[in-house]
Order: C-alpha cells, then sequence, then structure tokens
C-alpha cells in the first residue's frame, strides 16, 4: 500500500461529505445534466492540477456538451487570469489576497476544493530520509551546501527552486522555512511539479519539494520527514505534519451554470470517494486546521 495514502484507510474511506467553506455547496446531484453545456477554462496552482485534470475527464464523460481545459501556470499566474476574466476557474495554493492588490482580488469568489500536503524530496542517492526543520531551514536558504552537514553523503547539495509566483513555494515557505526566504537557482528553477520531480530523479543531490499528489504510485525518489513526521495523509489529518493548504478554485463573481455545476462535482460526495486516491485530503476530515 502506498504510504501516502495509508492515512486515508486508517481515517476510513467513507467520505460522508467534502466540507469546505465555499459559496458553492457540495451537492453533486445536478452533475449529470443532458442540457447542461459550456465551455470552462482553469488554470493556476500545479499542486492541484492533478485532482482537476481527473475531475474535468469524469464530468465530461457524464456531461460531453461541456468542454473543460485544464493548465497549470502557478497560483499567482491563475489567480492574475481570473481576475481579468480569461479563465474560469483560477486554481491556487494561497489566498487570492496574498497574491493580488485589494482592487483584483475584490470581485473574486472562494471556493475551498481540498486539502494538500506537501513533502520535501530528495534524489535517492542522497539516503536522507528525516531532516530537522532548521536542518531543512539551512539547506533552503543554502547555509548547508553539503550533504555530509546532515548525514549523507559528501556531495553538493543542488537546489531544485520553484518562482516567487508559485503558491506551492509560498506554503512551504510559510510552514517549512517560519517564513525564511528560499535561496535561488535560476538555472533549475520551475513550477511545473511534473518537471520539478523529474530535475530531482535525474539529478545526483538534488533536493525540491511537491505536493503529495505526484507521489502516488512514485518510488523514484525519496521523500523527507521533518522532524520525525512524515508527509503523509495520517499525519496531515491529526494535525502532526504541518505542511499543507486548502486548495482554492476562484471565480470572477458567482460562477455561470457549467462552472457551478463542475465545481459542485468535485466537492460533492461521489467525486470526495476519489480525492484521496490521488493523494489529496478530504477537507471534513482535518482534525485541525491550524498550523
Amino acid at each position: 500500500m502506498n504510504k501516502f495514502l495509508k492515512g486515508a484507510m486508517i481515517v476510513g474511506l467513507s467520505v460522508a461529505m467534502v466540507g469546505c467553506s465555499s459559496n458553492v455547496a457540495s451537492d453533486d446531484s445536478d452533475s449529470k445534466n443532458e442540457s447542461l453545456s459550456g465551455t470552462i477554462t482553469a488554470a493556476g496552482s500545479s499542486a492541484l492540477k492533478p485532482l482537476v485534470d481527473v475531475a474535468a475527464e469524469q464530468f465530461s464523460n457524464e456531461n460531453p456538451d461541456v468542454s473543460i481545459t485544464v493548465d497549470a501556470g502557478g497560483s499567482g499566474e491563475g489567480l492574475k487570469q481570473v481576475a481579468d476574466k480569461t479563465v474560469s476557474l483560477g486554481n491556487s495554493d494561497v489566498a487570492a489576497e496574498e497574491k493580488l492588490d485589494k482592487d483584483q482580488a475584490k470581485d473574486l469568489v472562494d471556493h475551498q476544493v481540498c486539502v494538500v500536503t506537501m513533502a520535501p524530496i530528495v534524489n535517492k542517492d542522497v539516503g536522507v530520509k528525516d531532516l530537522t526543520k532548521q536542518q531543512l531551514i539551512d539547506i533552503f536558504t543554502g547555509k548547508t551546501t553539503n550533504w555530509k552537514d546532515v548525514g549523507g553523503p559528501n556531495e553538493d547539495i543542488v537546489l531544485v527552486t520553484r518562482p516567487t509566483s508559485s503558491g506551492t513555494r509560498a506554503t512551504f515557505q510559510k510552514y517549512a522555512l517560519d517564513g525564511n526566504e528560499e535561496a535561488s537557482n535560476a538555472s533549475m528553477e520551475t513550477d511545473d511539479s511534473g518537471v520539478l520531480l523529474q530535475n530531482v530523479t535525474d539529478t545526483k543531490g538534488a533536493i525540491g519539494y511537491v505536493a503529495l499528489s505526484y507521489l502516488v504510485n512514485n518510488d523514484d525518489v525519496d521523500t523527507v520527514a521533518i522532524d520525525g513526521i512524515e508527509p503523509t495523509l495520517e499525519n496531515t489529518y491529526r494535525g502532526d505534519y504541518k505542511v499543507w493548504t486548502f486548495e482554492h478554485m476562484y471565480t470572477n463573481g458567482e460562477p455561470d451554470k457549467a462552472t457551478k455545476a463542475f465545481l459542485d462535482y468535485i466537492m460533492g460526495e461521489k467525486f470526495g470517494k476519489k480525492m484521496e486516491s490521488l493523494g489529496y485530503g478530504v477537507s471534513s476530515k482535518m482534525e485541525k486546521t491550524d498550523h
């Protein structure tokens, strides 16, 4: 059993509700509607993209007259595009107010769809499976540059970093690095989580971080515990693992009929049963919502 999903089994696979603070009702009873039609575009968080991709495919199968396009680009870009009304949905790891000015954010409506956990990952050759938070801070701020200083091999640490527009970076910086600014490595900077995962896989001495959704059925990298606490859904639900955030899907004003139906579908009981298998947390299962 994939260790990231073990917590889902322990807490219980039955999802009675996907309780998220939202202006969209969590009832997917209207998701299948033969008269429903329209075009939905979404952009933003790469951490949320795998979930939205699966939801879009399943929703479109039930509603063939609805076309859904999902792009990444980072939370900041998704928020900018929904504020400019160039997309229907702006997907973000952070609240809109953290990335946009007040005038841009004032018309956006927040729909919290799930919980995402961010995990530090390292290349297989590193062999380090646990770091203290201070060691992690020292690595990502560039103070520690060789793995031998934290129990690993005599090998340079290679940071695989994200741009400042990244919501995943903002979440990791806030909860894993205690707000400390991450060092830059422009040569390996990307907010495409798939590319970042591949870079860590292929680069000796590399370290980065991704959402758990990118680690389901993936054994090409090692995850790193923080102060002995592994990044799993079980530990996130219990409040033991702190590097997580609610995932947001913003609309500019109230959504149109097709977009509302899609949001209802994602937050409904039927799709809620799929979330954990994809590495995402169900909001209603969070025992603690503070960090």
